[in-house]
């Protein structure tokens, strides 16, 4: 099944799967991070996933194969329940305009509200509780879990996840202060969320001021997300949870936000950027790993991070050179 080489006795049986700190006589485990090398040494697994080069004398068996954590997965899948499957069909209590479009082999399920206009693509899964607004539009292989809300005029492509609580197209954070007052102004555009994305639980992505908000396909997007009005999101970008990110901003393809990261808006974000957790970004920055609030290339965070470590002997060794001195 994983096309490995076994070190070992095959006359073992393994009888299920778990991570090398839990597993248990009969388990498979897997290791490809020196981080748990010590775990690897007391794991109590009868087998273990390890690289082809892999060199240790260890207690347990050996699978050799080219990705210990993908051959692990597939020992996973098999080992797994089944997943839940919901048959086609529309539940008597959702309450579907007649207006709305429902492809074949969609399952509605409970409570589900589908407003004026809405079109659900062929063999989409809308779960309790959930709510299409009018002239929405999600296309074909969706999966949206309970109690997801989707505002009017959202466009989803095909093979789009969603998960529970989060609110995609909910007005834009737009005010202007007019005599002293916060006066609202109109959030008209919309959110576009392209091919095979998927959006965590809790997330929210904003309605465009005018135009769309975007998030483009292959993107991946964890729970607790703050994505603002007009923001881009380019292909295959990663966005860990409680990121925020500030409107009209634009982030390229191919980058990795890390979690609790604070973009500023009105700026871009370069194809392949990595900015680390807990950064603040203030400009626009583009490529290589940057770190810190505000966020500057790594290299130039370490050194400055060394730097305040240093300052309490720096501040010792001034203090006793002034004491020699007599000031």
């Amino acid at each position: 099944m994983c096309d490995g080489k076994l070190i070992g006795d095959p006359g073992l049986k393994i009888t299920g799967v778990a991570s090398l700190a839990e597993a248990e006589n009969g388990d498979v485990s897997f290791y490809s991070d020196p981080r748990y090398a010590a775990q690897l040494r007391k794991t109590r697994a009868t087998a273990v996933f390890v690289a082809v080069d892999f060199g240790e004398e260890i207690s347990a068996a050996q699978i050799r194969v080219r990705n210990p954590s993908q051959a692990f997965e597939r020992a996973v899948l098999k080992f797994a329940a089944n997943p839940i499957a919901f048959a086609p069909g529309i539940h008597p209590t959702a309450i579907i305009d007649p207006s709305a479009q429902v492809g074949a082999g969609v399952s509605i399920q409970p409570h589900v509200v589908i407003e004026a206009g809405a079109r659900i693509g062929d063999n989409t899964h809308i779960g309790a509780h959930s709510y299409v607004g009018h002239e929405t539009v999600i296309g074909t292989d969706c999966k949206v879990y309970p109690r997801v809300t989707i505002r009017e005029r959202t466009q989803i492509g095909s093979h789009v996840i969603i998960h529970s609580g989060a609110v995609i197209g909910a007005d834009g954070f737009g005010f202007e202060l007019v005599n002293g007052r916060h006066q609202k102004i109109p959030q008209l555009g919309i959110v576009q969320i392209d091919d095979d994305v998927e959006i965590g639980a809790n997330t929210t992505i904003d309605r465009a001021r005018f135009g769309r908000t975007w998030i483009q396909a292959g993107v991946k997007i964890d729970n607790l997300v703050q994505i603002a009005h007009n923001v881009v999101v380019g292909r295959n970008s990663v966005i860990a949870a409680q990121a925020g990110i500030s409107g009209s901003t634009k982030i390229g393809e191919n980058v990795m936000i890390a979690g609790q990261v604070g973009v500023v808006g009105h700026l871009e974000v370069g194809d392949n950027t990595m900015i680390a957790a807990q950064s603040g970004i203030p400009k626009s920055v583009s490529g290589g790993v940057w770190f810190g609030s505000p966020a500057v290339p790594l290299d130039d965070a370490k050194r400055q991070i060394a730097w305040i470590h240093r300052l309490g002997k720096l501040f010792a060794r001034v203090k006793a050179l002034e004491e020699k001195l007599g000031l």
